[in-house]
């Protein structure tokens, strides 16, 4: 059966154009938020969390818009797996390059935060500024996972590394040159990690980003891939300065602070559906139930 849905995926490829498989995923979106109960609870907490100012009504829109774009950026990532660079060009612009080019040829982090447009946005960067490197976790269906870790190869000599693989690979090709797409976000545990506000709730949050910069000299430059009127954009933002700090809590704190505005400007568009306040300071109960 798993086989079988990559095929249907790509007969989806083959036989929608753009415009159509958005659509599409926009109404399968729909139905997926009334059928999704566990993940459903999961983004509401989150949203409850991180909006506590809104309606309960209100929090529900937003994650209603969620799931479609969600689903509708799953159906466009076929264009990614299977389309050529021409196509691939036409679904996802860039913006903000200025902020970029000074930095080229040096070492450079992309700080790419979890909004729905991720992948594709790290593929678009790929057809003009590779080869990068960016971690890769393996998903449980495999045949998915095959063509996933393919169509990243495709277009470019990108590496692609376990977190299990640890920094070290991650380092050495930073400091050979290649940009590396830093995906920091997500709670990966206590391990690394210190308590700092996300939304004004303490969270756990990897200092990788810091210690990165710091190890390689590299410049951080942000970059959040979103829809933007119709059209997605991976959008390029000023490199940081005075970063990294010989603090790494105040430096998580840059980090959050910076990928809470983002939020706020399409909060449908971050990734609710993970359990990002999993993790809790000692003592302190969890939000999951």
């Amino acid at each position: 059966m798993r086989r079988l849905g990559i095929v249907f995926l790509w007969l989806l490829w083959r036989l929608l154009p753009a415009a159509a498989l958005g659509w599409l995923g926009d109404r399968v979106g729909r139905m997926l938020y009334t059928l999704a109960g566990t993940r459903r609870r999961i983004g509401l907490t989150n949203l409850r969390l991180c909006f506590p100012e809104l309606s309960e009504v209100e929090r529900e829109a937003i994650l209603l818009r969620h799931f479609r774009m969600l689903v509708r950026i799953t159906l466009l990532e076929t264009i990614v797996w299977w389309g050529s660079r021409e196509d691939l060009a036409a679904l996802c612009g860039m913006a903000g390059e200025e902020h970029l080019r000074p930095h080229l040829g040096k070492p450079i982090i992309f700080l790419a935060p979890h909004f729905l447009g991720l992948d594709l946005g790290g593929m678009r960067i790929n057809l003009d500024y590779a080869p990068m490197v960016t971690f890769y976790q393996h998903i449980k269906n495999p045949h998915l996972d095959r063509v996933i870790l393919q169509s990243r190869s495709r277009f470019g000599d990108g590496l692609l590394y376990s977190r299990d693989d640890g920094l070290k690979p991650v380092i050495r090709a930073v400091k050979q040159g290649r940009p590396f797409y830093y995906l920091p976000d997500m709670d990966l545990g206590a391990k690394d990690a210190v308590f700092v506000p996300f939304f004004g709730v303490p969270t756990a949050t990897v200092t990788g980003l810091s210690r990165l910069a710091y190890i390689t000299g590299a410049k951080v430059v942000p970059c959040v891939c979103r829809i933007e009127g119709k059209t997605w954009v991976a959008r390029f933002y000023p490199a940081w300065e005075n970063y990294p700090t010989d603090d790494v809590e105040a430096d998580a704190r840059r980090m959050n602070a910076f990928i809470e505005d983002r939020i706020r400007e399409t909060p449908e568009q971050y990734f609710w559906l993970h359990k990002r306040f999993k993790t809790r300071p000692p003592g302190e109960p969890g939000f999951y139930g």
